[in-house]
């Protein structure tokens, strides 16, 4: 006898058994009551993250700005943003043949990849080391990746926590959060709004944003910025010698972001910490093409770990990372290290420049108009930040609110940076040339002192 699939279905929905042979398996009553009235499972949470303060900075950022466009629809197509670091210029010609080259390489039988090395394409590693190092650094020291900022967790977790970690105040949110999460903090001081058993290095007007190291107790990893997110200031040969003397004095790990090198105009602004002598022994250095190449949304970037650097019992700082890349990661695309492999021939370094040049013009037209309100402000130079000082007992997520209602222009706290930014504004050089304009003028119109 044959039956229709519909029959079957039918049936099935009435009683599963008349298919199966087999009765449904009975819950118990108390089960199913567990379930219905607690959803939760049986893991306990990891308490580091219940450490962390409220959401990460740039998606609150986020998030308020959605709030308010949802208030107010109509201001859509007015509004500016001067906030996240995210570059807006398309990615020029050369450098997009490069990713467009490697993508169409995988259409043929003779140009398909899989997997490659997870320390990345010799050829990159070589070309990193000779364009941007000068020779100053060796190929099997780099260690290409997906980005700067995925790196520094990736540092973290080789670091674990059983360390003290040091960071600038105010300082990239990134270097704090990954502290936290891996365990190496205590719980947050609500009188300082720092956490124990981190060291924070007080980065201020007065001091020039270079910190005094020395000065603080001794940390065993120390992450410094320059040209430094969010205050924009570049530390000289000087001061980073004076740094790397330290860590090496205190037998510190320099962890050196250098995110921002390209914009560095000035000769005595070293690009790199492999410039200074003896940082080999002391530094590990992130870096990425976010910035130079417009690649934000592309993804790639590498960290240089020294043959030289070691651990206190003598093994190499290098072999554990390598471990870290070999078990965690499978290396960049090989599309996009296509791309980075452009933006290291002559013709890609040229087109970077004018980015570079572009964005740092924007710059000193946010500089200038910040001045000519009266107010003082550091970054622009070197650094595609301007970082301004606002009246004495201005809140800044209070200023960030009134500049978004007022002026329609998005702006980020410095607060968002820790403490020690409490008081200032953070301006982003990333937008586009026409936006930059438009909001330097409402900013001089909302912004300059009540008559």
């Amino acid at each position: 006898m044959k039956i229709e699939a519909s029959t079957l279905l039918l049936l099935a929905l009435a009683s599963p058994s008349a298919i199966t042979g087999f009765a449904p398996t009975t819950i118990p009553a108390s089960r199913t009551n567990n379930v219905s009235l607690n959803m939760a499972s049986g893991v306990t949470r990891n308490p580091n993250f219940a450490k962390l303060q409220g959401g990460y900075l740039f998606p609150e950022i986020g998030r308020r700005r959605t709030a308010y466009l949802e208030e107010n629809p109509e201001m859509a197509d007015r509004l500016i943003s001067l906030g996240i670091g995210d570059t807006t210029m398309p990615i020029p010609p050369h450098i997009l043949s490069g990713l467009v080259e490697g993508a169409t390489k995988l259409g043929t039988q003779d140009g398909y990849t899989g997997y490659g090395a997870e320390q990345g394409q010799g050829l990159l590693r070589e070309k990193i080391a000779s364009v941007l190092y000068k020779g100053l650094i060796e190929p099997e020291e780099v260690f290409v990746s997906d980005g700067a900022k995925c790196d520094i967790m990736r540092v973290q977790q080789m670091f674990g926590n059983n360390v003290v970690s040091a960071v600038q105040d105010p300082s990239y949110p990134v270097y704090v959060d990954t502290s936290v999460m891996m365990g190496q903090t205590g719980e947050i001081n609500s009188e300082t709004s720092q956490f124990d058993n981190m060291v924070y290095m007080p980065c201020t007007a007065e001091n020039d944003f270079f910190p005094d190291y020395a000065s603080l107790p001794r940390a065993d990893v120390v992450y410094f910025c320059s040209p430094n997110n969010p205050t924009g200031a570049a530390a000289t040969r000087e001061q980073l010698t004076q740094m790397v003397n330290t860590c090496k004095e205190r037998g510190s790990i320099l962890v050196f972001d250098a995110a921002y090198a390209p914009f560095i105009r000035d000769p005595n602004v070293p690009k790199s910490v492999f410039e200074i002598p003896g940082a080999k022994d002391v530094a590990i250095e992130v870096n990425s093409f976010s910035k130079y190449a417009g690649f934000t949304g592309v993804r790639l970037g590498w960290t240089v770990i020294p043959s030289e650097l070691k651990f206190s019992d003598g093994s190499l700082v290098r072999d554990d990372f390598n471990r870290v890349m070999t078990t965690a990661f499978n290396g960049a695309s090989n599309i996009v290290q296509s791309g980075g492999l452009a933006c290291l021939d002559e013709e890609g370094q040229k087109e970077i420049d004018g980015l570079i040049d572009y964005y740092l013009a924007n710059a000193v037209m946010l500089k200038e108009a910040m001045e000519s309100i009266g107010f003082k402000v550091f970054g622009g130079d070197n650094a595609p930040y301007v970082f301004v000082q606002l009246p004495e007992g201005k809140s800044s997520w209070d200023m960030f609110s009134e500049i978004l209602e007022q002026a329609q222009v998005v702006t980020i706290p410095g607060a968002g940076f820790g403490p020690g930014g409490e008081g200032y504004l953070r301006l982003s050089a990333f937008a586009p040339r026409d936006s930059v304009i438009e909001a330097c003028a409402r900013l001089k119109k909302t912004m300059a002192p009540k008559a």
